[in-house]
């Protein structure tokens, strides 16, 4: 049982290790040189982006620093050793960076509104200012493909908006670049390799209690979707990928104002136009259509 624990845990830690190096590959997001700022929070993605980046600096061709950086927001209870411990233990370099944007976030939002925007707004600037502060080039987050299409959907259902996280950022100002190394890796994978290496978890008490969150509800939908459609989530991120803006609607990405009608040289025939619809052409034909 134990050897089979192990074959495992190095199968999945393959897995996630190659879908890391592809993203980062895919998306230049790591260069000669950079000093990469680790956002660690305590949770089961950020102890993974961090350990899969001190194992990319040690096998990867270029040169790269990780520096990992904790947030310390002055939320009651928040257990301020555990992280220390676990980042001394293991000999990494790290900063914590005491802020209390608990007290900011609770004097701001309503009582029974949800906190996570302001909450995540207040982290990245403080983030951003760190990183300066330290030279970083790069800041790296611990988002994942299941996270980047809960915001794409939610982003669509509530503000009427085509937009994700891209896996690739740079700040509005600039001055800094945020990747997302994890975003071609799915949560439940990254779930079963925090449980394999027994990360130090510390939950978030800020946020972790407001149970009716439209995130939870499309997180539960993704579930039930990869239970009855299973490789659903990968093809909803595939799309964000494969974008044909003549094929939406937005007419600041395609001039439809000026679509003009060509009809110069000699017409190729219609898909299906002066042929005979097999009955096999006509179910693929439906597939897609219905699909």
């Amino acid at each position: 049982m134990k050897e089979q624990f192990s074959k495992n845990q190095l199968k999945l830690e393959k897995r996630l290790r190659g879908l890391a190096s592809k993203a980062i590959h895919n998306f230049n997001m790591i260069e000669d040189g950079d000093v990469i700022l680790c956002a660690i929070s305590g949770g089961k993605d950020s102890f993974v982006l961090l350990d899969l980046l001190l194992h990319l600096k040690k096998v990867a061709p270029i040169h790269f620093e990780v520096i990992a950086v904790n947030l310390d927001q002055k939320q009651p209870g928040f257990p301020e050793h555990v992280l220390p411990q676990y980042l001394e233990s293991r000999g990494i370099d790290y900063y914590v960076i005491d802020k209390d944007t608990y007290s900011i976030v609770m004097q701001k939002v309503p009582e029974g509104k949800t906190t996570c925007a302001l909450c995540s707004r207040l982290r990245r600037g403080s983030l951003y200012e760190f990183a300066e502060e330290i030279s970083a080039t790069k800041i790296a987050l611990g988002h994942h493909m299941d996270d980047i299409v809960e915001t794409l959907l939610m982003n669509m259902f509530n503000n009427g908006r085509l937009k994700a996280m891209p896996p690739k950022l740079l700040s509005d100002d600039g001055r800094n670049i945020v990747i997302r190394p994890l975003a071609y890796c799915r949560e439940k994978d990254i779930e079963r390799y925090a449980e394999m290496k027994s990360y130090p978890i510390i939950p978030c008490n800020l946020c972790g209690s407001q149970e009716n969150l439209q995130r939870k509800m499309v997180k539960g939908m993704l579930a039930e979707w990869d239970k009855s459609h299973p490789k659903r989530v990968e093809s909803i991120f595939n799309s964000i990928c494969n974008v044909s803006p003549s094929q939406l609607a937005d007419s600041s990405m395609f001039d439809f104002s000026n679509l003009k009608l060509d009809r110069a040289d000699d017409r190729r025939p219609y898909e299906y136009g002066s042929v005979e619809i097999s009955s096999s052409n006509l179910i693929k034909l439906l597939d897609v259509t219905n699909g």
